[in-house]
């Protein structure tokens, strides 16, 4: 994402912050879970089924220590659960909707139960035409779905200096495709979180340490709803 400020975003800190828009989230959902799957591996988790964060750098932990991005901290707030789930980071700092749409054939095939799809918020950023962008995440979101995966969508922001209009339509189309696919919606990743500054990186776009783990605790609230009870071992 980092690499992908443009259009004067540089040249305005206060907007710097509001970047931190993209990929918003309250929670609410929509629709049932499939029945986790089993998988092969090592370890006490082996059999458990996998989450995958799907995303640009909210999800790689872009300036942070390895183990303090927010999916290591969902992986900490699942066990603490007693939820019998994998995590997986499938984040990739700079990606875009057509880099994911590029990539999801591989992240499908990883067979994980639920992918939380955090995308777009680079799109944006570049201006990229709002059409292009929805389908990008409507082939994303099928190709999974027909895998019958579960989507988690994170919902993405942009700062004000994009436009009334550009930005309303951006907010909204998150919106329209989780009506349209019955998906789990976080409108706002980043509640609690955008706008504090110690709970910011210096560049006012990527949380800290502290702030992944509230990001982890906002994808929670969503999740939790989708985990099965039989996936618990407390």
């Amino acid at each position: 994402m980092i690499r992908a400020m443009g259009r004067g975003i540089a040249f305005m800190p206060v907007l710097a912050t509001l970047m931190w828009l993209f990929a918003c989230g309250s929670a609410e959902r929509v629709g049932t879970s499939p029945r986790p799957r089993v998988h092969a591996g090592t370890g006490e988790d082996a059999g458990w089924p996998l989450i995958i964060t799907f995303g640009d750098s909210l999800s790689a932990g872009y300036g942070v220590e390895p183990g303090e991005g927010y999916p290591d901290f969902l992986r900490e707030s699942l066990r603490e659960a007693g939820y019998e789930y994998r995590v997986r980071n499938a984040g990739i700092s700079g990606d875009t909707t057509g880099g994911g749409l590029a990539r999801v054939e591989s992240v499908a095939g990883m067979e994980p139960a639920i992918v939380i799809l955090e995308l777009g918020g680079n799109d944006g950023l570049r201006g990229l035409p709002l059409e292009t962008t929805r389908a990008n995440l409507e082939r994303i979101i099928t190709t999974l779905k027909d895998r019958g995966i579960e989507v988690v969508l994170a919902g993405m922001k942009l700062p004000p200096n994009y436009g009334p209009d550009y930005t309303r339509e951006f907010e909204q189309l998150y919106r329209d495709l989780a009506a349209g696919h019955g998906l789990p919606l976080i409108p706002f990743l980043l509640e609690g979180v955008a706008g504090h500054p110690d709970l910011m990186q210096r560049d006012g776009i990527h949380p800290t340490a502290a702030g992944n783990r509230i990001v982890a605790a906002n994808v929670m609230k969503t999740l939790e709803p989708l985990l099965l009870p039989e996936g618990k071992f407390n």
